[in-house]
């Protein structure tokens, strides 16, 4: 298992498939002035598989897939099946907004998909569609409901907080866990990509303390939960008597970098070294100019090396060049 200069084991690979998505979240992506990556351009399925056995082969087990948002992406079932097919991995996973998941979650468990993550920002339809702005809650349930009858459990709802958008419903989010055996995350916003969606990042930031006082104000003390895996950037907590868990994601407020075991690879090809700087390598160079596994494993080891400490959010340091529709989460 890659350890960086840290000395992080790394062996979690997030890749997104697809920059595309069918919602314009106000925080990720503006209504207008985008520009995607044209579909040649895009990792090819075989191109993905590649880079998931060299992956494998230097001791990644986990892989997620994101986006945009990955069921846009007119091959992903080969995908899977292409990548849970890969010696060594034991876990595919991929984060959603499971508009599509009535038709497509079935035949994903049958390509190999282990786990999902489904987000949703608010139960309040009106204030969803404010924040998410294209989503239609009654759509997002029924894809969270088809999930979990294909078997993907514990079902994982993220939700981002922002303020005076849907900060008050993190209450009614956190109470889906008490009869619920789904784990409820609340994600602070980060700044990525300047532009609209960074500046309101800053201006409407929650921090998950605050979060976490008006969901104890209102259902009870959250108790913390013990065990959990080092490299998780969750902080899990249980309300009493309640099936499920509430968890927070706090990159900012309470970075957890030490403990990062990630690497991204973007759509368009490149080992992103840290979701909150600009640092990349070009792995679809090499693939497209001939190489194989070994060659991607080279430039993969070099992208650990390579990897930083953390983020420097506290010294004015994001994105510039990528936003997170671009990155994947």
């Amino acid at each position: 298992m890659p350890k960086d200069p840290f000395q992080r084991e790394i062996d979690y690979l997030r890749i997104s498939v697809i920059d595309r998505c069918n919602l314009r979240c106000v925080y990720c992506m503006p209504l207008r002035g985008l520009s995607f990556v044209p579909g040649p351009e895009l990792l090819t399925c075989a191109e993905i598989v590649t880079v998931v056995k060299a992956a494998a082969g230097l001791g990644f087990r986990k892989v997620r897939l994101t986006g945009g948002e990955p069921t846009l992406r007119a091959d992903l079932l080969d995908i899977v099946s292409g990548i849970a097919g890969v010696e060594g991995i034991g876990d595919v996973g991929m984060t959603t907004n499971a508009l599509l998941l009535p038709e497509m979650a079935s035949a994903l468990v049958g390509a190999g998909l282990k786990r999902i993550n489904i987000h949703i920002d608010s139960l309040h339809p009106e204030r969803l569609k404010r924040v998410m702005r294209f989503g239609h809650l009654d759509a997002m349930l029924a894809g969270l409901q088809a999930a979990e009858a294909a078997g993907l459990r514990p079902i994982k709802i993220n939700c981002v907080v922002v303020r005076d958008y849907n900060d008050p419903d993190v209450v009614e989010m956190a109470r889906l866990t008490i009869e619920r055996e789904w784990h409820v995350r609340f994600i602070e916003l980060m700044p990525l990509g300047g532009g609209t969606c960074a500046q309101l990042s800053l201006s409407q930031f929650v921090p998950s303390a605050e979060s976490r006082r008006r969901i104890e104000a209102s259902l009870g003390p959250l108790t913390p939960l013990p065990g959990g895996h080092p490299s998780d950037e969750s902080r899990n907590y249980r309300l009493d008597g309640a099936r499920g868990v509430v968890g927070f994601i706090s990159p900012v407020s309470e970075p957890y970098c030490g403990a990062c075991n990630r690497m991204r690879l973007t759509a368009d090809g490149k080992f992103h070294l840290c979701l909150l700087h600009d640092d990349e390598l070009d792995v679809k160079k090499a693939l497209r100019n001939g190489g194989g596994e070994d060659d991607v494993r080279r430039i993969l080891l070099e992208a650990v090396s390579m990897k930083p400490t953390g983020h420097d959010l506290d010294k004015g340091v994001s994105t510039e060049v990528r936003s997170m529709f671009q990155i994947g989460g």
